[in-house]
């Protein structure tokens, strides 16, 4: 935590009494989305990067990213004087992009989904021969990402439960290792979002089905493939894995701009989505929340909105 003070924020761990009745349950988010580049994804990048030779660096770094670790690598990049150029899928949102080339990172836009944007990424690499900063499956990238975990125990110590979204692993693992370290008997449940749920089916050892990818409005854990190193990881601390519907995380946007003033986006949104929907059935007393990152398209609101009325809105209320 030390080598990450100077350069991310100690995020706030916040709390809402209408919530809390709501769910009926102690709820703490941990606010993410207020971090710098305004997702979690520069915790795990700045640690990599720290760790990075200057030999390593010398050609600079390439990435593949859906949007918020490109920002974390650009400015972990711009930090180090380096050069970064990030590969990114054509649905990811305007804002993000432009966030990126604002940290001084190039971004070119391929593929249809964040894996055709690695594989674009993995040629360009072993082209050029920059160092290739993966978004999850990264000891030290999991490392930094686990810091979420310790500032949560330490601002609320009686947590027992931590809800946390998945894609490709690489926040759920830091997280459960770091937590299961302080807190033996602490609950970690991942949620991934229904139409990318590859995680969700290796850890319930389900049979693969023709597709494992349908979109969703949570792009930021969109992911086709499993970690290998996260896997083996999260079927080893994880407790639970679930998935939540497209209008389960509008819901959860809708309810966080409503009650919490505060913008997140669909990533961000899954944690708190998979508890609304799953209120009933998380036992809990005072349950933590990972808002992963506020990062969305504000043009897309109506949409969201549209989609949270359209679903779970009238079964919540």
């Amino acid at each position: 935590m030390e080598q990450l003070a100077k350069t991310v924020y100690r995020t706030p761990l916040t709390t809402s009494t209408f919530l809390n009745n709501l769910v009926g349950k102690n709820v703490f988010f941990k606010m993410e989305n207020q971090q710098k580049t305004g997702a979690f994804k520069i915790r795990g990048a700045s640690y990599k990067m720290s760790r990075l030779t200057e030999k390593e660096l010398q050609k600079g770094v390439i990435a593949a990213s859906a949007g918020n670790h490109a920002q974390g690598v650009a400015f972990a990049a711009s930090r180090r004087g380096i050069t970064a150029k990030i590969y990114m899928p054509e649905n990811t949102p305007d804002a993000k992009i432009k966030a990126t080339e604002n940290y001084g990172a190039k971004a070119v836009i391929t593929g249809a989904s964040f894996q055709e944007a690695y594989e674009a990424a993995c040629i360009d690499q072993k082209r050029t021969g920059s160092y290739f900063l993966h978004p999850f499956d990264d000891y030290h990238v999991m490392a930094g990402q686990a810091t979420i975990a310790v500032e949560m125990l330490m601002q609320q110590p009686f947590l027992d439960t931590l809800i946390v979204p998945v894609g490709g692993g690489g926040l759920i693992s830091g997280v459960a290792v770091a937590a299961k370290h302080m807190q033996p008997n602490i609950r970690i449940i991942g949620v991934q979002a229904e139409g990318a749920k590859v995680m969700h089916d290796h850890f319930h050892n389900l049979p693969a089905p023709c597709s494992r990818f349908a979109g969703t409005i949570a792009e930021g854990i969109a992911v086709k493939e499993a970690g290998k190193l996260t896997l083996p990881i999260i079927r080893h601390y994880v407790d639970d894995m679930i998935t939540v519907s497209e209008s389960d995380i509008a819901t959860a946007i809708v309810y966080m701009l409503e009650r919490k003033k505060t913008l997140v986006e669909g990533a961000g949104a899954a944690a708190f989505a998979a508890l609304l929907a799953n209120r009933s059935t998380i036992r809990s007393k005072n349950c933590g929340i990972i808002v992963s990152g506020g990062n969305m398209d504000v043009s897309r609101l109506g949409f969201i909105q549209q989609l949270a009325q359209d679903g779970t809105v009238s079964r919540l209320a």
